[in-house]
C-alpha cells in the first residue's frame, strides 16, 4: 500500500470500447435522476421536508436529485456528533485510518466511469474533465493516505544525554468542510479526507448546487468502513447553518474552497472566540483567482495558442485556476490572437453527454447571468472578437468568448468572472508583462510562454502566485505533482495534494522524557 504513488491515469476515449462503456455508465445514471437523499449525523439518516434540489445546468428541466436540507438544529446534532466520534476516531492506528482511505480509493476505481457521467449530469462537465474530476478525487484518497502513513512516524529532533525528545502530530478536533461546486468530487472528497485521516471528525457542507455527488461519497466511506459520527453530511445554506457552524465553539479547523467574498468572510468570523470555546481555529482556504499566460515573442507559438486556449475554455472557464488573462508581446500578439480565435471557434460547445462536445454550460441561472453582465462590460472596455452570446432556454450556454485590446486595469482583467471569457493585452517588455501579471489582488496561477532562459528564471523570482507554470497551461494540477494554493487573495496558500498538507490538519507536539 504504501509504494511509490502515481497518480490515477485519464481515460482514453478515443477507444472504441472505453466510449460504449462510458455511454453504459450514463444510462446507469440516468437511472437514479431524481432520487432523494437524507442528511447523515452520527451515522443516522434524516430527512427533512425542505430540499436542496440539483439541476442538470445542460438541461433545466431535468432534476439530478433531491437533497434534504439541514436545519441550525441539524448542524448542533452534526457538531456534537462529530466531536463525540472524535473521541476514539482520533486514537485509530494511522495506518487503519489510512486503509480506509484506500479502500474509498479502490471502490471509485471500480465505478469511475459511473462516477464520472453523475459529474457529467451534476455539474455539466464535458467527458474529459467529468473523468479528471473522478481521477482527482482518486488521487486525493491514495496521495493523502500515504502521507499520513509517513507523517505518523514524526518528525527527527535533536535528544541530549540522559534525555529522549520526540516530535509528534496529533489531530485537532471538529473540522467543518466547505467544498465548492466546480471540482465537485475532487476537492470535495480531497478536503472531507485529508481531516478524517488525521484523526479529526468532519461535518461536511457541500455545494448546494452540487450535493448529490457528496451524498454518493459519504456512502463509499461507508462501504469502506468509516464509523459512524466521523463524517456528517449537512447540505443547507450558507446564511443558515454556514455561519453556525463556522461560529461553533466545538469547530475547531474550517476547511473552505470558493469565493474571496465568502473565503475572508469566515476568516474574519473564525478569528472571533466564542463562548466556552478552548482554542484558536484554524482557517485553510482556497478563494479563486485572476490568472494569466504571459507569451513572450521568442516563444512556440502554437503551444502559446493552445494553452490559451485550453487555459481559458476547460471547464466553460470555471476553475479558479482559469487563464482568464492572456498578456502578450506586441510582436506576436496579432499572430497569437488570431490562432486562438481560430481553434476557439472548431470547438463544439452543447450538451456534455455528447463525447464531442468541448465545453458544456455554466453552473447556473445565477452563473449565467454575472458572465453575461461581464461579457456587456467587456464591450465598452474591449474589443470582441469572438463569441459572446448566450442560451439558457434550455440550459445554461455561453460561448466561448475572447475580448481584445484590454487596458490592464479594466474590469475585465482585474475581477474574476469564472465563466469561458478571456481578455486579451499586450506588452512591450518583459518588466511590462510581469507588472500586468501582478497586478490583481489574487495570485494563485500562472503560466510564461518563453524560450527565454533569462524571462524564465525571473518569472519563478518575481510572478507572484502559488503554481507557476512554464510552457503549458496554467490549470491542470496533479495531486502529488503540483502541490496547489495560491498568494495574496487567492488564499492561504494551504498546498492541496501536497507535503505539508496533512500538518496544516493537526497540531504539533513535542514530547522530552528524561532517561
Amino acid at each position: 500500500m504504501t509504494t511509490a504513488y502515481k497518480h490515477e491515469p485519464f481515460t482514453d476515449f478515443t477507444n472504441e470500447e472505453t466510449k460504449n462503456a462510458f455511454k453504459i455508465a450514463l444510462s446507469q445514471v440516468q437511472e437514479i435522476m431524481g432520487n432523494d437523499y437524507p442528511l447523515v449525523i452520527g451515522g443516522e439518516r434524516f430527512t427533512t421536508e425542505d430540499k436542496i434540489t440539483s439541476i442538470n445546468p445542460a438541461n433545466k428541466a431535468e432534476i439530478v436529485g433531491t437533497v434534504s436540507k439541514a436545519t441550525k438544529e441539524h448542524a448542533e446534532k452534526a457538531i456534537q456528533a462529530a466531536a463525540e466520534a472524535f473521541e476514539s476516531w482520533r486514537n485509530w492506528n494511522p495506518e487503519a485510518r489510512a486503509d480506509i482511505l484506500f479502500r474509498a480509493a479502490a471502490i471509485i476505481r471500480r465505478r469511475k466511469h459511473y462516477f464520472s457521467a453523475l459529474l457529467v449530469k451534476e455539474a455539466g462537465k464535458p467527458w474529459n474533465e467529468a473523468d479528471a474530476d473522478t481521477a482527482e478525487a482518486i488521487d486525493f484518497l491514495e496521495y493523502y493516505a500515504r502521507q499520513m502513513i509517513e507523517l505518523a512516524k514524526g518528525k527527527p529532533v535533536n535528544s541530549r544525554e540522559g534525555e529522549k525528545n520526540n516530535y509528534i502530530y496529533t489531530p485537532t478536533g471538529v473540522t467543518v468542510v466547505i467544498p465548492p461546486w466546480n471540482f465537485l468530487f475532487a476537492i470535495m472528497a480531497g478536503t472531507t479526507v485529508a481531516p478524517i485521516v488525521t484523526g479529526n471528525t468532519v461535518v461536511l457542507k457541500p455545494a448546494s448546487t452540487t450535493p448529490v455527488i457528496a451524498a454518493k461519497f459519504v456512502e463509499v466511506l461507508e462501504e469502506a468502513g468509516l464509523p459512524k459520527g466521523v463524517v456528517n453530511l449537512v447540505p443547507g445554506s450558507g446564511s443558515e447553518i454556514g455561519d453556525y457552524l463556522v461560529d461553533h465553539p466545538k469547530t475547531s479547523l474550517i476547511t473552505f474552497t470558493g469565493s474571496r467574498e465568502v473565503g475572508t468572510r469566515i476568516f474574519e468570523r473564525a478569528a472571533k472566540v466564542h463562548p466556552g470555546q478552548m482554542h484558536l481555529k484554524r482557517v485553510i482556504a482556497e478563494m479563486g483567482g485572476k490568472d494569466t499566460v504571459v507569451v513572450d515573442k521568442d516563444c512556440d507559438l502554437e503551444l502559446a495558442a493552445q494553452s490559451i486556449f485550453a487555459s481559458a475554455f476547460g471547464f466553460s472557464g470555471q476553475k479558479c485556476s482559469s487563464g482568464s488573462r492572456a498578456v502578450v508581446h506586441a510582436d506576436v500578439y496579432d499572430h497569437i490572437l488570431g490562432r486562438v480565435i481560430e481553434i476557439t471557434e472548431k470547438q463544439i460547445v452543447g450538451n456534455p453527454e455528447n463525447a464531442k462536445t468541448y465545453m458544456g454550460p455554466v453552473i447556473d441561472q445565477n452563473s449565467f447571468d454575472k458572465i453575461m453582465d461581464y461579457i456587456t462590460i467587456g464591450k465598452g472596455e474591449g474589443r470582441l472578437v469572438s463569441g459572446g452570446n448566450g442560451d439558457d432556454s434550455k440550459g445554461y450556454f455561453i460561448e466561448p468568448t475572447i475580448f481584445a485590446d484590454l487596458d490592464p486595469k479594466a474590469r475585465l482583467m482585474q475581477e474574476e468572472i469564472f465563466g469561458p471569457v478571456v481578455a486579451f493585452s499586450k506588452f512591450s517588455s518583459f518588466d511590462e508583462a510581469l507588472e500586468i501579471a501582478n497586478n490583481t489582488e489574487y495570485g494563485l496561477t500562472g503560466a510564461v510562454i518563453t524560450n527565454n532562459r533569462e524571462y524564465i528564471e525571473r518569472a519563478k523570482r518575481e510572478f507572484h502566485v502559488g503554481n507557476l507554470y512554464i510552457n503549458r497551461t496554467c490549470t491542470g494540477a496533479i495531486v502529488g505533482y503540483h502541490p496547489f494554493g495560491g498568494f495574496k487573495m487567492s488564499g492561504t496558500d494551504s498546498k492541496a495534494g501536497g507535503p505539508d498538507y496533512l500538518a496544516l490538519h493537526m497540531q504539533a507536539k513535542t514530547i522530552s522524557e528524561m532517561l
